[in-house]
Formats: C-alpha cells, structure tokens, sequence
C-alpha cells in the first residue's frame, strides 16, 4: 500500500512548481497600480476639471448661485488677490505658529503622563479614569471656559489647540509602552541597569515611533481645531479669514482659507513620514 504513495526508487519525487514569491507578497495596491504619487495626482486633478466644468456649464444654464459654490478658477483668482495684498500669507503663518506652539506645549505632558500610566500600576488607577472622564468631551464644549480663564488673547487659543492635541500623545505613548516587548524588559534587567537607565535605553527608544505618531497625528488636531480657536476675537490666521469672509459673503476667500489649512496638513504629514522613514530604517528592516 505504502508503494502507491511513496515514489519507486531512482524515481524523483513528484514536484510542483512553486508559486511565484514575489506576486504572492506584492501588496495589493502595488498590483493594481494605484499607489504611485501620479495617480494620487490624477485623481485630484479630475475632481478639479470636473468641478470646473461644472462652474462652465452653470455660467450658461444658470441652474445654482456660483457665488454660494465658486469654481476653480474663481477660487485660484481670490487666492492670487489674498496673495498679492500680503494677507494670505500672514494668515498662514499666524496658524501654522499657533499649532506649533499648541502641539509643543501638549507634547511634554502628555508624553510624561502617557509613559507613567503605562508603566507605574498605581498612577494609571489614579490618573487615567481622571483622563478618559475628559476625553469624550469635545474641546470646543470648553471653550468658553477657556477664554473666561485665560482671556481673548493668545493664550487662549494657544491653550485650546494644547488641550485638543493632548489626548492624542497621552493615547499613542500609553498604548507604545504597554506593547514593550517583555524580553526587552527583562534583558534590561539581566544586564543590571538601573530604573533610570531601563527607561532611558529601553523605555524611551521603544516608545519613539509612538512618540512620532502622536505628533504626526498631533499636528492633524491642531489644524482641525484651529479655525474654532481664531474664531474668537482674532485678527489674523486663517480661522479669522474664513470668518471675515464668512460676514461679507465671500465664499470663494473663504475656501481658500479652508483649501490652506488643508494644505498645510498635508504637508506637515507628509514631512513627518518622511522624517519617521529616515529615523526608523531599522523598523521598516525588521517588518
């Protein structure tokens, strides 16, 4: 019976032909082809020419008000008339300081609290229930709190993107120590470093790409929120423009507000990837 299954001898083995490695690894997006930044472009710029053609078909059929939703080039013209009086560009980087200053003022402190709820039992059982009451509320249901503590100035709104970008760092620094490898852990403690030393060597450099994540992540908040923060009793940013524009019907000056913030968010992102890729090669080598 055995010899209907095994080969006879001298005979090769019956072999069949391995399947091709490198398609069955290759991602999914990378064999459909959608994944290179010229598609990413395409895709943007198709929404773009057909929201043009809209506003084309619209200046002869007259079927909606084009100044509730300007077209393309209504809005390149108002971004070019911003530009060139100076303002747009005040704007930009009035915010882009704001949430600077907001996401550094949150980084340390949700970094510290996150690292020490992660790793000391006692202060996670006094300290997080405190911080997970916080977290559902919105930010923007303090605010008005805020501005009674700390005026209409700056600080205020320095404040308000802080405490919105807080909960982000606390949550991605809590979940990167906890996920610490235990081998890690007791090599460490193998080895004879002190609690100091475990944290500096050990605790710290696993959590980093956390850390990164959170600022990325981070600074995503900040311009999300931002544009509530310059509502109030500001003079510049592009919060201000969109609300100023808001008051005299300019839709189009207003999308060029929104269309910056968004930019800017893009671009933060995308530097900060970058930034990881270079600071984690090891990481990616590992995966």
């Amino acid at each position: 019976m055995t010899s209907a299954i095994l080969p006879s001898h001298g005979a090769p083995p019956s072999e069949e032909p391995a399947p091709d490695s490198g398609a069955e690894e290759r991602p999914l997006g990378r064999r459909i082809g959608w994944r290179s930044p010229p598609n990413k472009l395409l895709s943007i710029v198709v929404v773009i020419l057909g929201w043009q053609a809209i506003g084309l078909v619209n200046s002869r059929m007259h079927f909606y008000n084009p100044r509730l939703f300007p077209a393309p080039a209504d809005i390149i013209q108002a971004a070019w008339a911003l530009g060139q009086s100076g303002v747009l560009w005040i704007d930009i980087l009035v915010s882009t300081w704001r949430v600077l200053e907001g996401v550094l003022f949150a980084a340390p402190v949700g970094i510290a609290l996150g690292m020490a709820v992660g790793r000391i039992r006692w202060f996670e059982d006094s300290v997080e229930p405190i911080i997970e009451l916080l977290r559902p509320i919105p930010p923007l249901a303090l605010l008005p709190m805020i501005i009674l503590w700390f005026g209409i100035g700056e600080a205020s709104k320095v404040f308000f993107i802080a405490y919105s970008c807080f909960f982000v760092f606390f949550t991605t620094v809590v979940v990167g120590v906890r996920n610490i490898d235990s081998v890690l852990l007791r090599a460490g403690q193998s080895l004879g470093l002190s609690w100091l030393q475990q944290q500096r060597f050990i605790i710290v450099q696993a959590v980093l790409p956390d850390i990164m994540l959170g600022l990325r992540l981070s600074l995503s908040v900040g311009f999300l929120v931002i544009v509530a923060a310059e509502f109030i009793a500001a003079d510049t940013g592009l919060g201000y423009l969109i609300n100023y524009s808001r008051t005299w019907f300019r839709v189009a000056d207003m999308l060029v507000g929104a269309i910056c913030i968004g930019l800017l968010g893009v671009a933060s992102n995308y530097t900060l990837v970058a930034l990881e890729r270079r600071m984690f090669q090891w990481r990616a080598a590992a995966q």
